[in-house]
């Protein structure tokens, strides 16, 4: 992999999910903002037009016993508390390193990591009751953390729309700790852990987040990549009951994947089992709960990621576990096993890409072959595989990124490969979604071109979120803000183009240009509409 691949890579999944912002240093006012909750006092800090409690703990530090167990409240909170700092990140799986870059930078991590943060305006009313955003961070399921620049920057561009919103972000159990998956798993009922933190955070909000001044009935759950495919999933646990936990959805690259049972992961669980010493024992799972920290670390860590060879075929994800995702998740939108609330899903253009760096040495047709049938789609048949081949083809001039004709052949599979990893994981999944619910929830939709130009990668997966981040007015991030206060994601803005719901017969799309400045059009969501449709019927018989 390249030098500029790498930096950009560190960028891409750094950027959403692990920044530190500068709200970890305690700030000098003469005043510190204070919420009671239950018999407990938590003191925050200011910084700017925002107050901020950090580092709350929602649930009992799932280690020892605890760990893969699903997790448990805490008490009542009693005494006083600081809430100045973030808590420490989740375990993370080591992903990369050349020379002094590493992928993910170093975080502070510990198993006791399950903790909160809420951003407040700093001026509020008595008796307000602001519409709340609940932001699931991405990381691919094994790396990320709730600290990250977005709860200043939605709060303070909320203030200035005057459309004030508070924000709240969730540790969840990464990897292995909270996405195990086996027979052993499914047994004992602990499968999709790192789900049911979030769903635990969830309710926390439900019960607390007016002590912030924040509206329990007006909740918005929001996330990217591996977010925005928790917030989907959390639409559709316990079959489609959100337990008035949300009243809508926002995703930004992430949909209902097409995974199978909880038990297709055994290999990963069995690798571990025997790293760590717990073969032979009659109880695995309990034997595994006391495998020392920095020993089962180091099993992980020799597991495939999402910068291996195999790249999104997932060691450790969502899977089917029989409780919290009762089926195949795509047959669980089928069926209307969701929850029935205004939603709002899009992509960017080439999400394949950046995946697609580690399995360069596939140089022919039928290497290609040979990696779908390894990782893909072991039980499809030849004539399945020839289908996609003939679907995504190697012609240069068809694939990712997109619209760039020759240009950006990495190697000569490349463009190939990220179209079809791009298509298979995110642009199918979200279209299938689409299709499904037309006329049954309001829904929108959305695609980025945002930085087209960047060499080999294109508009890459999160690219989107680099124009939020500019705080330019009429950005995704106003239309969040204004679809989390009205279920509408139209601006006031005069310059605003209008943004039409999605329906199967229109199937209208935003789309952001292919530079910062590029005018807002309405397209169709009619691009590559016979391979993705191939990859849909493909997916829903073959589920990773």
């Amino acid at each position: 992999m390249n030098r500029l691949a790498l930096v950009t890579l560190s960028a891409i999944l750094v950027l959403p999910g692990l920044v530190h912002c500068a709200t970890q240093q305690v700030f000098q006012y003469l005043a510190s903002p204070t919420v009671k909750l239950d018999d407990a006092t938590f003191t925050g800090i200011f910084d700017g037009d925002t107050a901020q409690f950090l580092g709350i703990p929602f649930a009992k530090p799932p280690i020892g016993n605890l760990r893969f167990q699903v997790p448990q409240p805490v008490p009542p909170y009693e005494g006083s508390h600081t809430a100045v700092a973030y808590g420490p990140a989740c375990p993370q799986m080591e992903l990369i390193q050349v020379g002094i870059l590493e992928i993910p930078p170093k975080l502070s991590t510990s198993e006791d990591c399950l903790t909160l943060n809420v951003f407040t305006p700093a001026v509020m009313l008595p008796g307000s009751k602001l519409p709340v955003v609940v932001f699931i961070f991405p990381g691919g399921f094994e790396i990320g953390s709730s600290q990250s620049v977005f709860g200043n920057i939605t709060v303070s561009r909320s203030s200035q729309m005057h459309e004030p919103v508070i924000y709240v972000s969730m540790n969840y159990r990464l990897g292995a700790w909270g996405f195990l998956a086996s027979e052993e798993v499914k047994q004992a009922g602990t499968g999709n852990l790192g789900l049911r933190d979030q769903r635990l955070a969830l309710h926390w909000v439900q019960k607390y987040i007016s002590s912030f001044g924040g509206d329990p009935a007006k909740v918005t759950i929001w996330g990217e990549s591996a977010g925005a495919i928790s917030v989907s999933l959390q639409m559709l646990a316990y079959d489609g009951d959100n337990e008035g936990l949300f009243r809508a959805a926002f995703m930004q690259s992430g949909s209902p994947i097409p995974v199978g049972d909880i038990t297709n992961g055994q290999q990963y669980y069995d690798f571990l089992v025997d790293e760590t010493g717990c073969k032979g024992s009659l109880d695995t799972l309990e034997c595994l709960r006391g495998v020392p920290q920095e020993t089962l670390q180091a099993a992980v860590d020799e597991t495939p990621s999402m910068l291996s060879y195999q790249a999104l075929v997932f060691a450790w994800m969502p899977r089917v576990d029989g409780i919290f995702l009762t089926d195949n998740f795509q047959r669980l939108v089928q069926q209307g096993k969701i929850a029935n609330v205004p939603f709002i899903t899009g992509n960017c253009d080439d999400e394949g890409t950046i995946f697609s760096m580690s399995s360069t040495n596939i140089t022919t047709s039928e290497q290609f072959r040979g990696y779908l049938k390894t990782y893909w789609a072991g039980n499809a048949t030849d004539e399945e595989i020839d289908g996609i081949l003939l679907m995504y083809p190697q012609d240069p001039t068809t694939g990712s990124p997109f619209g760039t004709g020759t240009l950006n052949q990495l190697s000569p599979q490349f463009k190939r490969i990220a179209a079809f990893q791009g298509d298979f994981m995110f642009q199918a999944p979200r279209r299938f979604l689409l299709h499904e619910r037309s006329g049954k929830q309001k829904i929108w939709t959305f695609l980025s071109k945002g930085l087209k130009a960047i060499p080999f990668l294109g508009a890459f997966h999160s690219s989107d979120f680099v124009d939020e981040m500019l705080g330019r007015p009429g950005n995704m991030l106003d239309h969040l803000i204004k679809f989390a206060a009205h279920l509408d994601p139209n601006l006031d803005l005069g310059s605003s183009i209008f943004w039409p719901e999605y329906t199967v017969e229109s199937q209208d799309m935003l789309m952001f240009g292919e530079w910062i400045l590029s005018p807002r059009t309405i397209i169709q969501d009619t691009y590559r509409k016979e391979p993705m449709e191939y990859l849909t019927n493909f997916t829903l018989a073959h589920p990773l």
